[in-house]
């Protein structure tokens, strides 16, 4: 006769026959380290650095100076063949790489030296196509074009893309039309076409150099126009809440200017085509033609509410 407590013991000891407990440990002891071979993996590291790095530099200044004075505006060439080009890293390290750094090599450090080329790549593109070096970036419209008018004779009004939709309540409105050139060197001395007609009749007819134009009279009757005026409002800063300018003209160095649509009898229902062209050339320009352009072209539609 086995008593309860017996029995269990048994039970419990009965599974663990048959085996020592050395023989399910896994091996934890640590491989030989050899010095010298570690230190001739660095070496080969860092000669395959030093490659990418020399590669991405030619490439951003081939791109530069002989690939983008040969074109008139930027293409897709200017990333796809950089892009491309990731394919000769292992053949230039198997040309330039003696045999017992290039056998260092995995597959992990051809992914490593991809990445650096593009990293490399682009930050000195980026360096060599922007001031003080050079300029691509065209003059532009700071913040589209707006619209003002006094009294509360607009009831309604959208901007959706080109399109600015205005409604009105009266058979005319007097409008002011109000834009602001920007760019990131001088946008003084860039020139301005603008052109606004209605019906084909012209309204406004302008070239020439943005300071001279803005001198002649639009700068001052941008200014005698209240920021709150116009319709978009007020661009606020996202840190402090606190307003910078009128969302059409934001900066204090962006050129603001403003022309009346309608001087004489107010503007009536109807589209009022603006079509604006900026350009500017100077040497720092790389385009063959020496010549960065903008153009745009914008509808104001008036019509009346029932």
């Amino acid at each position: 006769m086995v008593d309860v407590d017996t029995a269990l013991r048994a039970s419990a000891y009965s599974g663990k026959r048959g085996g020592s407990k050395s023989e399910d440990r896994k091996d934890t002891s640590l491989e030989p380290f050899d010095p010298s071979i570690h230190a001739q993996k660095e070496k080969a590291d860092a000669v395959s650095m030093w490659i990418v790095i020399a590669f991405g530099l030619i490439v951003a200044a081939t791109m530069r100076y002989y690939i983008m004075p040969g074109l008139q505006e930027t293409a897709q060439v200017l990333w796809l063949l950089p892009f491309i080009m990731i394919a000769l890293i292992r053949p230039i390290h198997q040309l330039l790489v003696p045999s017992k750094f290039f056998d260092q090599y995995t597959t992990g450090n051809w992914v490593r030296a991809s990445f650096l080329y593009l990293f490399t790549w682009l930050a000195l593109s980026f360096a060599l196509v922007n001031p003080p070096l050079a300029d691509i970036a065209a003059p532009h419209l700071a913040g589209s074009i707006d619209v003002a008018s006094e009294g509360d004779v607009i009831t309604d009004w959208d901007l959706s893309g080109k399109e600015y939709e205005i409604e009105i309540s009266e058979e005319s409105v007097p409008l002011i039309l109000g834009l602001a050139v920007r760019d990131n060197v001088d946008a003084e001395n860039a020139t301005m076409n603008l052109r606004i007609t209605y019906k084909g009749e012209e309204k406004v007819n302008i070239s020439g150099v943005v300071s001279q134009l803005a001198s002649q009279g639009p700068s001052a009757k941008f200014d005698s126009v209240d920021s709150e005026d116009w319709l978009r409002g007020m661009k606020k800063n996202t840190l402090t809440s606190v307003d910078m300018g009128p969302k059409v003209a934001p900066h204090s160095l962006d050129i603001a200017m403003a022309w009346d649509l309608c001087p004489t009898s107010g503007c009536s229902p109807g589209k009022y085509e603006v079509s604006i062209h900026l350009s500017e050339e100077n040497e720092m320009v790389p385009w063959e033609s020496g010549q960065n352009s903008w153009y745009a072209e914008y509808t104001v539609s008036v019509a009346r509410t029932s």
